[in-house]
């Protein structure tokens, strides 16, 4: 069987994200066969089109390639003002302008954590309305939204959570099952 290659992103910049360490977590927690690259968009620049016109920026092209050779992709994402981070859209947005954009009909999976009980359930819900603009197959429920994180994780930042930890397993594998019925 071959591997299954998932590119990930978190769609926070802090140092002590609790999105990260889901996204780690989630690297951790991949189920055999299925491997999580980690990217960063951190770097990726503030969307200009004149800039794009001219030329794609090297951290896009980058950004770009890690999503074109991926399986499925991976968003974790805290939820601000009800909705996705701005660097997140930002990086979906230049993702997007390609000709060969690399979400058509690609497997995507979503996932979030926040320290408010109802987890990152805004965020999520207008990430998929992206996504489904985008043509990508978003996974469907149930949802990863994990509240109460500061409750989830240690003080290392490492879900500790046992049925937290099972939900994220199980949610890898059912994005493994998707792209394995994609593929018959």
């Amino acid at each position: 069987m071959t591997e299954i290659r998932i590119f990930g992103v978190a769609g926070s910049l802090r140092r002590l994200s609790f999105n990260a360490a889901l996204l780690n977590a989630a690297a951790e927690l991949a189920p055999a066969g299925m491997h999580i690259d980690i990217g960063d968009i951190r770097h990726v620049p503030p969307y200009d089109d004149d800039v794009r016109a001219e030329a794609y920026p090297p951290e896009v092209e980058g950004l770009v390639g890690a999503m074109q050779r991926a399986d499925g992709l991976l968003f974790v994402t805290p939820e601000y003002n009800r909705s996705i981070p701005g660097i997140l859209k930002n990086a979906i947005d230049w993702a997007s302008r390609r000709p060969d954009q690399p979400f058509d009909r690609k497997p995507v999976a979503i996932m979030g954590a926040s320290r408010g009980v109802l987890g990152t359930i805004m965020a999520n819900h207008h990430l998929r309305q992206i996504l489904v603009y985008l043509n990508a197959q978003t996974l469907p429920g149930p949802e990863v939204l994990v509240g109460e994180a500061p409750k989830k994780f240690d003080a290392d930042l490492k879900l500790v959570d046992e049925p937290t930890r099972a939900f994220v397993r199980a949610h890898l594998e059912r994005l493994g099952e998707l792209m394995a019925d994609g593929r018959r």
